[in-house]
């Protein structure tokens, strides 16, 4: 019971912080960028540009436009990404409805700049910190990512550069520029609050049930596992998994050990670059299981 309650007491936590990072970063969009004309990246960015144009709600478009990338999210992430995403974009849509009644902070250009983006990235890392997104070309660029030689962070740079260009075009070059600067500002924060935007993560998980664990990693997120043998000082006889994954996915992966192994030992490190493939399909983990 104290397990289960515990449990349950952990996952409200995660959505009590997520709904304080949603509320940041709608803040800082509605009250020191939106009014300076100063764009986000992604879904956000494009619904920013159609909010200007045309006299439809931002927070209503944002959850429309976001709706087909979360169903890509639940493909590849699963029902625990579903929920929370779902839930940050409910939130985040009724607080920038909340706050597009709010005066400007600023109209100082620069000084909404800088901690525009300084908040907008507080925001956003505090949320993808607990398992969640508020941007939907996140979860698609993790899934191009896959099938070409390309990192996560560069497909989102050249998503968002269509997008600042686009503004350039429509809004002036000076805005498209310090759209650009707000960018950079807001993903250096996002990379120091979930510890690593464009790095991939290699997870070491020392535990009695490697193979269930290896099962359930495959089963949720579609990764792959390498059981290497160990023996502790203490312990005796290991075994020890290793897994390259993403940072979405290193909330999930906790999961999914705390509830198989309540002993499990996990560390978690940056991986600067990943050679080769390591997803294998599907048809050769069944040759492998059928062995």
């Amino acid at each position: 019971m104290v397990k289960i309650n515990n449990s349950i007491f952990k996952e409200f936590m995660s959505y009590v912080i997520i709904t304080i990072g949603v509320i940041i970063s709608s803040y800082a969009l509605e009250t020191i960028l939106i009014p300076n004309t100063i764009l986000d990246g992604g879904v956000t960015g494009i619904g920013i540009i159609i909010a200007k144009l045309t006299p439809l709600n931002l927070s209503q478009l944002v959850f429309v436009l976001n709706i087909p990338f979360i169903y890509v999210g639940y493909r590849h992430l699963g029902k625990r990404f579903l929920f929370k995403t779902i839930y940050s974009m409910a939130v985040f849509t009724f607080f920038l409805y909340l706050f597009s009644g709010l005066e400007p902070l600023t109209d100082e250009i620069l000084l909404a700049t800088v901690f525009g983006g300084f908040l907008l990235g507080l925001g956003c890392g505090i949320v993808i910190k607990m398992g969640s997104c508020l941007d939907g070309t996140e979860s698609v660029s993790m899934v191009i990512s896959k099938k070409f030689p390309i990192s996560i962070g560069q497909i989102i740079l050249i998503f968002n550069i269509i997008i600042f260009g686009v503004a350039g075009f429509i809004f002036g070059i000076d805005r498209a520029l310090y759209s650009l600067l707000t960018y950079f500002i807001t993903y250096k924060v996002i990379d120091f609050v979930s510890e690593g935007l464009e790095q991939g993560k290699a997870a070491m998980i020392i535990t009695d049930r490697s193979i269930d664990i290896s099962k359930e990693i495959y089963k949720r997120l579609g990764r792959t596992t390498t059981t290497i043998k160990g023996d502790g000082l203490i312990s005796g006889k290991k075994e020890v998994l290793y897994c390259v994954l993403t940072r979405l996915e290193v909330a999930e992966l906790r999961k999914i050990a705390e509830e198989i192994d309540e002993s499990v030992f996990i560390t978690i490190t940056d991986v600067s670059e990943i050679i080769g493939n390591h997803i294998k399909s599907t048809k050769k983990i069944k040759n492998i299981q059928k062995k």
